[in-house]
Formats: C-alpha cells, sequence, structure tokens
C-alpha cells in the first residue's frame, strides 16, 4: 500500500454496482463450478465488501473472506454476517497468518490477481491456494483480459453513474500500460451536480499498479503450483475466452492434479 495508505480506503463499491444483478448474472455459473467441489467451504479471496463471501454462505458453504483492505473488510463486516461466514485480514502471500484449516473450495473474484506484480510471486500466491484446499479442490480466479486491453489500446473501463441524495455519483477506471507488464489503475469517484458550478467535484482518486497478467502465464504458474490443466473462459456465465473481445479472463482448476 503506498505510504502505508489503504489504497480503497473512502470508496464505497456496494453503492457504486448493481450487485443484484451482477449476482443474478453469475450465479449459476458460480454456484456449478462450486458443485463440484470435493466439500461446502470457500475461501474468498480479495473478498472486498463481501458481496460474493455473503452469496456463498446463502447456498450452504462454510465461508471466509480474505482481504488485505481494512476499508474493504469495514464494508464487509458492516452487515449482520450470517451463520457460517466470517471475514478475516490477510493477502495472497501470507495466507498462513490469515487462514486456518482447509477448503473445498478457493475463489479470487474482481480483479484481485492484478495486485501481485511478479511472476515469482504469483506462483507463491497459488502455492499458499493449493495449501489450503482439500485434494481436488476447486480454485476460480477471475480478472479483466489485459490482452484485448493491451493489443486495443483501451484506456477506461465502463462509466458507473449511480444516484446521490444531491445529484450522481461517477467511478471513472482509467488505463494507462506501462513498462514490465504493469497497468496503473486510477479508480476515480466524482460527484456531479449538472445544476450548480462547478458541476463536478472529485470525491477520490487513485493510482495503483496493477500487474496485467494474461492466460498463459496464469496457467504457468498454476502448473507450477501443482494445479491441474486450467478451463478458461471469457465472462463469469461460463462464455468462451476469446484474447481479442472477452472482457473477462476467468480460470477454473483443480489442486491436486485431479480432474
Amino acid at each position: 500500500m503506498a505510504s502505508g495508505r489503504d489504497p480503497y480506503e473512502g470508496f464505497s463499491f456496494r453503492e457504486l454496482f448493481d450487485w443484484k444483478r451482477r449476482l443474478a448474472r453469475e450465479t449459476p455459473f458460480l454456484e456449478s463450478t462450486l458443485a463440484r467441489a470435493p466439500e461446502r467451504s470457500v475461501a474468498d479471496l480479495g473478498c472486498g465488501n463481501g458481496e460474493h463471501a455473503r452469496l456463498f454462505a446463502s447456498l450452504g458453504f462454510r465461508t471466509v473472506g480474505v482481504d488485505r483492505s481494512p476499508a474493504m473488510l469495514e464494508q464487509a463486516r458492516d452487515h449482520e454476517d450470517p451463520p457460517r461466514l466470517t471475514f478475516v485480514e490477510g493477502d495472497l502471500l501470507t495466507l498462513a497468518d490469515s487462514l486456518v484449516g482447509r477448503f473445498g473450495a478457493a475463489v479470487c473474484l474482481g480483479n484481485t490477481l492484478p495486485h501481485v506484480e511478479t511472476e515469482a510471486d504469483l506462483e507463491i500466491a497459488f502455492r499458499n491456494v493449493a495449501s489450503f484446499l482439500v485434494p481436488g479442490g476447486i480454485f476460480l480466479a477471475q480478472l479483466l483480459n489485459y490482452e484485448r486491453i493491451l493489443s486495443q489500446g483501451i484506456r477506461s473501463m465502463p462509466v458507473t453513474i449511480v444516484p446521490s441524495s444531491d445529484g450522481w455519483t461517477v467511478l471513472l477506471r482509467l488505463l494507462q500500460p506501462e513498462e514490465g507488464g504493469i497497468i496503473r489503475f486510477c479508480p476515480t469517484v466524482l460527484r456531479w451536480t449538472p445544476d450548480r458550478e462547478p458541476a463536478v467535484e472529485v470525491l477520490e482518486s487513485r493510482s495503483l499498479e496493477h500487474r496485467a497478467w494474461g492466460a498463459p502465464e496464469i496457467a504457468g504458474a498454476l502448473a507450477a503450483a501443482g494445479f491441474s490443466e486450467p478451463l478458461f473462459f471469457g465472462d463469469m456465465t461460463g462464455g468462451p475466452y476469446e484474447p481479442a473481445s472477452s472482457v473477462d479472463l476467468v480460470v477454473v482448476a483443480r489442486a491436486g492434479g485431479a480432474r
């Protein structure tokens, strides 16, 4: 975290996204994937504000949400936790410091993996995940399809605009490619009040370095960590992965070499 500051402090992603619609779209794929897990328990790695973790708990999975951002965990905990759900602070590179026991599945959603900066650390992260999965456990990860972003020179993600008490809240997510496979990710929250001057005010803005991982690098690190040959999808509905056009890169692998 730059200068010791939580980079996600001040961002309320629960309010900035239509989680009801998102979860309705993603649940069939998530449920069918997790149904293949050898036991009904999930570690949600990079759980953010906890919306997916709550979904898993509601489906009957013992669920632990893990995130390194205190601000995100504060949002995750601001609802009464349902049975089978807990949240802990932790990092992909030091999971043994936060997780106890083993799980039938692990998920890493919402573009968490780009916070891992080097190939060596990516392999360490995947080895850590594997160490907490029972034999044959399922690992599902989602991130942006950076091959599409880089090849097409995409500089921003879709703008999100939601109503607020005094106008509109706008989320901008700007992308700047840099050397060494780095994408500079700049999430910015604006207050937009069209009938006032100034009409736009910056509420929060960050400049973060993300690693633009692609399918070959993900596959190589998974194999080195002992996962089976992964299956790649292009979205969270299980659609095919097309490097040039898919918005997401979604991967499903199994621990211990089992298929």
